[in-house]
């Protein structure tokens, strides 16, 4: 029975394993071509070389649309912590029993295909006296509710993990004031949260390509536009960028895992 069991780990770690090797070879591949200096017919690279990294790395128009595509996401991100973090306390405060309703609108974005949502910003803004489509103004706006879901979900664990009631009730006989106690005492009980919450969004909307390209295009050109615009330049030098991608949003992805990782400890 117990050599059955331990034929049974391993027959399910091989398949992991094996599912897992899978999908790292175009990743690993994708690696190594952008180190080679060449790679044709053969086998192997012919050698390598870290020139194209290092001309990634120097080009303006690549740290300007990477400049670009981080102020897009921190002021997105900035607007959602403002907008949604006391519009959480509010529910779970003052109305709890929304909480259910707001569950099911945050997730309205997802239900509009991206493509859609576009076509009708553009209607909506085109003829509007303050032009935005075509600048960052109409891309913060569509990345706040991009984010929503994801900010709210996170966040709303974190109130779930508090009691909310006990600390303000606690805040209230010590005489703070209900936005002193949000402000001083709940807010500092919500860091592992908000914080992983911040880092996934801010993965998710770096990635964002289809509201970037319609509302603005090159007219404002991002990190995603920059990499769909030098698609027909050589493959080793877009193959660096997309591994520099690739690490930036893994390193994201890990850190939001840790700290999501440490609001379940601290459950538990």
């Amino acid at each position: 029975m117990h050599r059955n069991s331990n034929v049974s780990v391993y027959y399910h770690k091989a398949v992991v394993y094996g599912i897992v090797g899978i999908m790292l070879i175009p990743i690993v591949a994708t690696l190594v071509y952008s180190l080679s200096s060449s790679w044709g017919a053969t086998i192997l690279p012919d050698g390598f070389t870290l020139n194209w990294y290092v001309q990634l790395l120097t080009d303006s128009r690549f740290l300007a649309a990477f400049g670009r595509s981080l102020l897009v996401c921190f002021a997105a991100l900035a607007l959602s912590v403002v907008l949604i973090l006391p519009a959480i306390f509010v529910v779970f405060y003052y109305f709890p029993k929304l909480d259910k309703l707001m569950n099911v609108l945050i997730l309205l974005p997802f239900a509009v295909p991206p493509v859609v949502s576009s076509v009708g910003l553009l209607q909506i803004y085109a003829d509007s006296a303050i032009p935005l489509v075509g600048t960052p103004w109409i891309l913060i706006g569509t990345y706040f509710t991009i984010a929503l879901p994801f900010m709210y979900r996170a966040i709303s664990n974190s109130f779930e993990a508090i009691n909310l009631n006990d600390l303000m009730d606690a805040a209230h006989l010590l005489g703070a004031s209900t936005t002193k106690a949000f402000l001083l005492i709940i807010v500092p009980n919500l860091k592992k949260g908000l914080l992983a919450s911040l880092f996934l969004s801010f993965s998710f909307l770096l990635g964002e390509f289809v509201f970037a390209n319609i509302l603005v295009g090159t007219r404002y050109e991002t990190l995603q536009i920059y990499l769909y615009n030098m698609r027909q330049t050589s493959g080793h030098f877009t193959s660096a960028l997309v591994m520099t991608y690739f690490f930036f949003i893994f390193l994201l992805t890990w850190l939001a895992s840790r700290f999501s990782s440490n609001q379940q400890k601290g459950k538990s």
